[in-house]
């Protein structure tokens, strides 16, 4: 993730089915308090019996910032920190202590951190370490810090590991550099694919023999649609042909070592390269298509070890409203030519500039830690789940030392919002709560792996963006029923439920909400025939079934 990239993306308007909306609403949202409101109850229809996408996954990654503070913080805070992200325990009054994340990413680094200045990247956080220096002899004391939150997260209950590289290892990059300076291809040396998919299985291996972590998926390729030629961070473009050698190179290395680690490719920039051919870029996109599609030759789906999943960046595609949602439609339209095809939300966080009517100061930079930019966030999570169909949803990074929004948990020195130099909070800090840590935890928390989304009849999230967004859930062996509600709207909204293929329990569900004043917290149980959702809220509403 390129915080200084522009990416200009075009509309791609592809119709899906249109579901009619069933909510009406008889306030206005600039309706003056003075004026006397009339409360209708709407009725919402969900059938248990009509399933969805089954989901896999919420998650967050570990760069940059999670080394430092692995390796050098103090116990009782950087615990502190794991807590929050991983927990799945209640506190005594039954709030969540943690969003119980099922998937934590873990950037395995490229070894720009021993070159230090040479690197030429400027910033000594985006900097890594890596595990080899020649791929003969292995340094698995490297990476300590991110070694310590995968062990945290792993004794929390997150289900994944998965393993992530902006770049090859320098010493096997063509300019001996984690960035690149060729454009399109992947920046590694003539015939030293083999010595790189050596790298990735050894580094699984020594991961798993002498830390104990099971690495469940690999990426292997970020964003390849970048040329990643500047001095902001570790990357390189990436050919989707030398993607395709590189898995058919790793596949089989990874099953003669007997690792039964996950292939994942995609990881594209934006959700568009996935679903079209992209003008400039046309070796690096239309992904769907060249990895998957029932007629391509480069299909690698039948490979041992590669996950029949393909995943892209929620960035740039989310603003204008109407291009969040076609370009959502876009990808659920295309991965549905392919059969068993599953797409991943891959990392996100804020980059695009909408304007200080949507954001506190219109844009990424500025740190933010109110529930205006959750708001913005949780309506990104529910339009990639009930539009794009995504089955898992991963933020960009989980902890930032940065004046910016692209933290869960920020962390500072007490008199600034970051972004000092680099002895700032490398070795304490404030940690910081933000709203969006907790509205993902709406999510995150209640919507386990192997739940499935569930049908809202007559209802069409594509049309309620600026109002209440709504998606449904079902653990059908515990027989939970989990709705997860975003209201962008000024006013509180009331429903009844209507549920098909089941009856609720005493008709009552529990609610958990994120506000202004409010981080996930437990409510008072609330009657099913009328329940309202909070102005300018997300709430989890939790009930069981018959």
């Amino acid at each position: 993730m390129n915080l200084l990239k522009k990416y200009k993306v075009s509309l791609l308007l592809v119709g899906l089915l249109s579901l009619n909306s069933a909510f009406v609403s008889c306030s206005s949202d600039d309706a003056k308090d003075s004026e006397t409101e009339v409360e209708t109850t709407t009725e919402l229809k969900i059938n248990l019996d009509m399933n969805l996408q089954t989901m896999e996954s919420f998650g967050a990654s570990d760069a940059w910032q999670c080394n430092n503070i692995g390796k050098n913080w103090p116990a009782d805070k950087k615990k502190a920190i794991a807590d929050m992200l991983f927990s799945r325990e209640l506190d005594s009054e039954g709030n969540p202590k943690g969003i119980g994340l099922s998937l934590w990413r873990f950037n395995l680094g490229a070894g720009s951190a021993e070159q230090g200045d040479a690197s030429d990247i400027t910033d000594e956080w985006r900097r890594t370490e890596c595990f080899t220096t020649d791929g003969v002899t292995y340094n698995m004391s490297k990476q300590a810090g991110q070694v310590w939150f995968m062990k945290a997260a792993k004794e929390r209950g997150v289900d994944k590991l998965l393993a992530f590289t902006n770049s090859a290892p320098v010493y096997l990059t063509q300019n001996g550099k984690a960035h690149a300076t060729i454009n399109t291809f992947y920046n590694l040396k003539d015939g030293k694919m083999p010595e790189l998919a050596d790298f990735w299985v050894n580094a699984i291996d020594k991961l798993k023999s002498e830390h104990g972590l099971t690495i469940d998926y690999v990426s292997p390729f970020n964003e390849p649609q970048y040329e990643w030629d500047g001095s902001g961070q570790e990357g390189s473009p990436a050919s989707n042909a030398n993607i395709y050698s590189f898995v058919n190179t790793l596949a089989p290395k990874l099953q003669a070592k007997g690792l039964n680690s996950q292939i994942i490719v995609g990881e594209a920039g934006a959700f568009e390269p996935l679903y079209k051919t992209v003008v400039g870029k046309e070796n690096r996109s239309n992904q769907i298509d060249y990895f998957f599609g029932v007629n391509s030759s480069k299909n690698i789906a039948g490979l041992t070890n590669v996950k029949k999943t393909i995943s892209g960046h929620s960035y740039w595609q989310a603003w204008p409203l109407s291009e969040l949602i076609s370009s959502r439609q876009s990808v659920a339209a295309r991965a549905a030519t392919v059969p068993g095809l599953s797409v991943w939300a891959s990392e996100y966080c804020i980059l695009e500039s909408p304007g200080t009517a949507e954001l506190p100061g219109g844009a990424g930079p500025g740190r933010d830690l109110g529930m205006k930019t959750a708001l913005w966030v949780a309506r990104i999570i529910s339009t990639d789940i009930s539009i794009g169909g995504v089955t898992s949803w991963q933020w960009w990074t989980a902890v930032s030392r940065g004046d910016y929004k692209d933290g869960l948990l920020h962390v500072d020195d007490g008199s600034s919002n970051g972004a000092g130099d680099a002895n700032y909070c490398k070795y304490d800090g404030n940690v910081r709560e933000t709203k969006i840590l907790w509205a993902l935890g709406n999510f995150s928390y209640f919507v386990k792996p192997g739940m499935v989304r569930v049908m809202i009849p007559e209802f069409d999230n594509a049309a309620a963006t600026t109002s209440v967004m709504l998606t449904a859930y079902k653990d059908a062996a515990n027989k939970k029923l989990v709705i997860v509600a975003v209201n962008n709207s000024a006013t509180a909204k009331t429903y009844k439920l209507n549920l098909a293929g089941g009856t609720l329990v005493d008709n009552k569900f529990t609610p958990y909400i994120t506000s202004e004043t409010m981080s996930l917290k437990k409510a008072a149980a609330v009657d099913a025939t009328a329940f309202d959702i909070p102005a300018k809220s997300v709430v989890t509403y939790v009930g069981t079934y018959n």
